[in-house]
């Protein structure tokens, strides 16, 4: 579980505070607001996934679901790594809940990222790792890229490496894209194990 916000500097308390205060896209969300972060100055390592999902949003805790069991399989990490907000910031494109569509949940709200995202990034000054994952992470963190597609922009991940990695979503609805692309357990997850590692140390 993410630990309690009493250890942050005091700025960084106080945007947090207000961020989960935001209510800028409150009437468009189905659930209502939560914002669902984990944020630290000491953080070595960031994961930057799309929005939660509504486990997540139930419970308050990011990656709290079968996606966030397979991310830290493929990190090589415990769920007490993970969790431990010194070592780990997870800052998603989209901090709430935004509804599910005809094909899973919806994309992130579009006000999110505008509003919030370069004010929390200011206060991780140690990040060594950046996990991008699922196509909005990777527009935002990777726009210059050069491919539209998740598969394109994770083929190139040596390209981005060492300093950041693009990930595919560890969600279960991509068990069919893992199938199709063995290379990616065979080549980039040993290596994504091997940086987790080092920059955890």
């Amino acid at each position: 579980m993410a630990r309690a916000d009493a250890d942050l500097p005091p700025a960084t308390a106080l945007l947090l505070r207000q961020v989960r205060a935001c209510t800028l896209c409150a009437t468009q969300l189905p659930l209502g607001v939560r914002p669902v972060l984990q944020v630290h100055p000491a953080a070595r390592i960031l994961v930057v996934g799309q929005a939660p999902g509504i486990r997540v949003h139930t419970s308050g805790v990011p990656f709290d679901d079968a996606s966030g069991d397979r991310l830290r399989e493929w990190m090589g990490i415990s769920r007490e790594v993970f969790y431990e907000p010194t070592k780990m910031a997870i800052v998603p494109m989209g901090f709430c809940y935004p509804g599910t569509g005809k094909s899973g949940d919806l994309p992130p709200r579009p006000e999110c990222a505008p509003r919030w995202r370069q004010q929390v990034l200011e206060h991780l000054p140690d990040i060594e790792l950046t996990l991008v994952i699922g196509q909005y992470a990777q527009a935002w963190h990777l726009p210059k890229s050069g491919h539209s597609s998740v598969t394109g922009t994770v083929q190139r991940w040596q390209e981005f490496a060492p300093g950041v990695i693009a990930l595919p979503h560890p969600s279960p609805r991509n068990n069919i894209w893992l199938k199709r692309n063995p290379w990616f357990a065979e080549k980039l997850l040993p290596e994504l194990k091997v940086l987790v590692a080092q920059a955890l140390a």
